[in-house]
């Protein structure tokens, strides 16, 4: 597979409110580790006050020469970010080698191949090229919603696209996450559609657009979400916070998940916790306080809808050079669950990931909030739930045996509530 290997790779960013990128580095693979260096008229721009930033400091700061990995990785966690998860990669693949069906390994290609051939509009700031002059985006002519879903349905199915819908789901290649989406826009903005999959045993995508807009009703920072129908199938649109249309074109917002904030990598992710998620709130962050509180209030919020996929790549946070954001919720999806019982897929409390209230009760005192605090949260939430339930289902035209399949389960479990 040889020829399925990339050796290089050409690191371009955004600048801050900039509509054009610039050139910042060079990746190369080195037994199999993926090594990165500034370039010389990058990290010019430092002297010459053109406002260069780092990519992401601490982890790939302003220094001449090859920087170091850090332990335990194998790529910078920052560049990973940017590069496709398990659809993307699908739909890679497929295009590249015509492999069939969802079995398919995705160590067939390797992660400079999925940062070049993965499409440009990718989330954050960045993209990737084979050239260190000459920036070509890799990008799609708009194509129907419903074109879109069949394209998606025919990669699940492992069977090769047609050019047009090969271009068209290629586009969004570079989203991450597991299940079918793809990117599109519409009266100036920028959306990242989701897609129902024949896996689905339950409306998945109704329940991600419920769980979002009752977080939003909530009170909580959640990217605005819409749904809609291609194809006789639900889409959710969620609409992107990551870009920005100004005169001149898009600007892009440099972001990093929590993952790459906690240096791990998904190999790593089970040592993630919500507890030094706080930590490095508490000392990087803008406005911790509130954004400690904001952290809380979601996870307290994702215990309660089910949302139990709250992994370390769920969490992001604004990067301009300096000091992190938190960025807006964007991925509140409940889970399909048999009993009652629950884990969070972070840790809340030292080695406890069950999903209750009780949990969330342990671990006050590492958000800077007391235990009355955090039972006036949970309040809040679980009222906000109940009282805003049937209009919201309402909007999902979600119907009585669908509400029924989600309330108790998802939607406030019992084993959920417990608090003492």
């Amino acid at each position: 597979m040889s020829s399925n290997h990339n050796k290089e790779a050409y690191v371009w960013i955004w600048l801050p409110e900039e509509t054009k990128p610039v050139v910042a580095g060079r990746l190369e693979a080195d037994n199999g580790n993926i090594l990165f260096n500034y370039g010389k008229s990058y990290l010019e721009r430092t002297r010459d006050k053109k406002s260069a930033i780092a990519i992401y400091d601490p982890e790939l700061p302003l220094k001449v020469g090859v920087l170091p990995l850090l332990e335990g990785l194998r790529m910078p966690g920052c560049i990973r970010d940017a590069a496709p998860d398990a659809w993307g990669r699908r739909v890679i693949i497929n295009k590249k080698l015509g492999l069939k069906g969802a079995g398919t390994d995705t160590d067939e290609l390797d992660e400079l191949t999925y940062l070049l051939e993965s499409g440009s509009d990718r989330i954050g700031a960045l993209d990737f090229q084979r050239s260190p002059t000459e920036y070509v985006p890799r990008s799609a002519n708009y194509v129907s919603m419903e074109e879109l879903v069949e394209s998606a349905r025919r990669v699940e199915k492992g069977v090769p696209l047609t050019p047009e819908l090969d271009q068209a789901l290629f586009h969004g290649s570079s989203i991450g996450g597991a299940r079918p989406k793809a990117l599109i826009q519409n009266e100036g903005k920028k959306y990242i559609a989701k897609f129902s999959s024949s896996t689905d045993l339950h409306s998945v995508v109704k329940a991600e657009f419920i769980a979002m807009r009752l977080a939003a009703l909530a009170g909580l920072s959640v990217a605005p979400v819409k749904l809609t129908k291609a194809a006789n199938k639900d889409v959710l649109l969620i609409e992107r916070f990551d870009r920005k249309q100004k005169a001149q074109g898009w600007s892009r917002k440099a972001m990093v998940s929590a993952l790459t904030l906690f240096g791990l990598d998904d190999m790593m992710a089970r040592y993630a916790s919500y507890e030094t998620f706080a930590e490095i709130i508490r000392h990087r962050f803008t406005d911790p306080k509130a954004t400690l509180e904001e952290i809380f209030s979601r996870l307290v919020f994702n215990i309660l809808c089910g949302n139990t996929d709250d992994h370390a790549r769920n969490h992001a946070a604004f990067w301009n050079g300096k000091s992190l954001t938190l960025t807006p919720a964007y991925d509140i999806c409940p889970q399909g669950r048999t009993g009652n019982e629950a884990s969070q897929a972070m840790l809340i409390s030292g080695n406890n990931n069950l999903s209750q209230l009780k949990s969330c009760l342990a671990t006050v005192h590492n958000f800077l909030l007391s235990e009355t605090q955090a039972r006036v949260i949970f309040e809040k939430l679980i009222t906000a739930i109940e009282q805003n339930w049937d209009s919201v289902c309402k909007e999902a035209e979600l119907n009585e045996v669908e509400k029924k399949l989600l309330w108790g389960r998802q939607f406030l479990n019992p084993f959920s509530i417990v608090v003492s």
